[in-house]
Formats: structure tokens, C-alpha cells, sequence
């Protein structure tokens, strides 16, 4: 069985809309951010931290993608942008949905937790992860 989590962009966000584009640019930089700190410690820290490669299917490029794992332990982790249930009808989407498809293995999970964490946190977005958990990093009114 599949599951989901979500990255929703809120007033205070650094942006108020997201493409497929922009998720990609931000895994990108992720990877670049390991592989910075890979040097410093003088090993392959980006393939450990980023064993994916980006795919996606003919004529659903700006839906979304998808992750493929490099080795056994990955397999896949889908990315796509939406507008939030509760918004149904809003013109530009709003909001990721990351999804692991029941071929999915622990460390896909683990890796997309830490994924949503990193775009949420540049996005300064609000976080629902798998297991319904929400983690605000956009700024509150207290």
C-alpha cells in the first residue's frame, strides 16, 4: 500500500507556488550540498546521501517524477505538485505530494522523510510526513 506526505506552501512561504521544476532544482542543490561535504570528508558522501536518479514518463514531465534507486536497498520515491484538498480548484499548485508505492523499501522511506524535510525547509513550508506527523519551518504568529 502506498504512502504519502506533503509539503504545503502557506502564507510566510518563500514562495506561493511550486512546479516540478523548482522540486527537482531543489533536490539538485541537495546533492551538490553532499557532495560539498563529501569532499571535506574526502569520500563519496553524495551517492550515499543521493542514490537516485531522476525519472519521469513521456508527457507527465511537468506532473511529476520520479526517484529510481541506484541499488537494492532503493527502489522508488514519487514526486508531484497539487493543489491541497481543501483548496480544490486553486489555478497553481500549492503543494507536494510525495508518494512511496508499495514496492517501496525502508530506506526509500527514510530518504524521502529526509527529502521533505530539506524542501520544507528551504520552501518554509509546512510538513506532513508518512506517519502524520507536521513539522511547521514556516514562520508563526505566536
Amino acid at each position: 500500500m502506498s504512502q504519502s506526505a506533503f509539503i504545503k506552501l502557506v502564507q510566510g512561504s518563500a514562495a506561493s507556488s511550486v512546479t516540478v521544476e523548482d522540486i527537482k532544482a531543489s533536490l539538485r542543490h541537495y546533492r551538490e550540498q553532499t557532495e560539498l561535504t563529501g569532499r571535506q570528508l574526502g569520500w563519496n558522501y553524495a551517492e550515499a546521501a543521493f542514490p537516485y536518479t531522476f525519472e519521469s514518463r513521456a508527457g507527465e514531465e511537468d506532473r511529476w517524477f520520479y526517484l529510481k534507486g541506484n541499488n537494492p536497498k532503493y527502489r522508488f520515491i514519487l514526486f508531484g505538485t497539487a493543489s491541497p484538498p481543501e483548496e480544490a480548484g486553486a489555478e497553481e499548485p500549492s503543494c507536494i505530494q510525495v508518494v512511496l508505492p508499495a514496492e517501496a523499501t525502508h530506506g526509500d522511506k527514510s530518504k524521502a522523510n529526509e527529502y521533505c524535510k530539506w524542501i520544507g525547509k528551504q520552501l518554509q513550508a509546512e510538513v506532513k510526513l508518512f506517519n502524520g506527523r507536521t513539522i511547521y519551518y514556516n514562520p508563526r504568529k505566536g
